[in-house]
């Protein structure tokens, strides 16, 4: 098992289902649900975002299959969360460099991990006084 991304021939994740139609329409469901009372907030850096702001990680892959040569997008809702290009490439930096992350944890473990030190990170401090 690996949270790793790959890269090239190995990726038909990222270079078929994420420009599939059942994506497409998977992401346009999930972001209807979600931005009914405004902008969506990322859940790494908190600042709010609208559909073409923001992108979504997949937590859980249960969902996504191929069945008779066809993508399907069954995922969650809570296995999806809004993060801005910037505050996702970093989660998934973050996967990619530790290895108990990459390799020895489930991917919504290693997720959960990366993205609240992202949320430490990224989030302002509130001012005490």
């Amino acid at each position: 098992m690996s949270n790793r991304r790959r890269t090239g021939l190995k990726n038909l994740y990222r270079d078929e289902f994420l420009r599939s139609r059942a994506w497409f329409a998977r992401r346009e469901r999930w972001f209807r649900a979600h931005t009914r009372t405004g902008d969506v907030p990322c859940a790494a850096c908190g600042a709010p975002g609208t559909r073409a702001d923001l992108e979504l990680h997949h937590l859980d892959y249960r969902g996504v299959r191929i069945i008779r040569g066809q993508w399907q997008a069954w995922e969650d809702d809570g296995d999806l969360i809004a993060l801005h290009p910037y505050c996702h490439d970093l989660l998934h930096r973050l996967i990619d460099r530790d290895i108990i992350l990459a390799t020895h944890r489930t991917r919504r473990q290693a997720s959960a991990h990366a993205l609240q030190v992202l949320q430490v990170k990224l989030r302002p401090v509130k001012d005490a006084s």
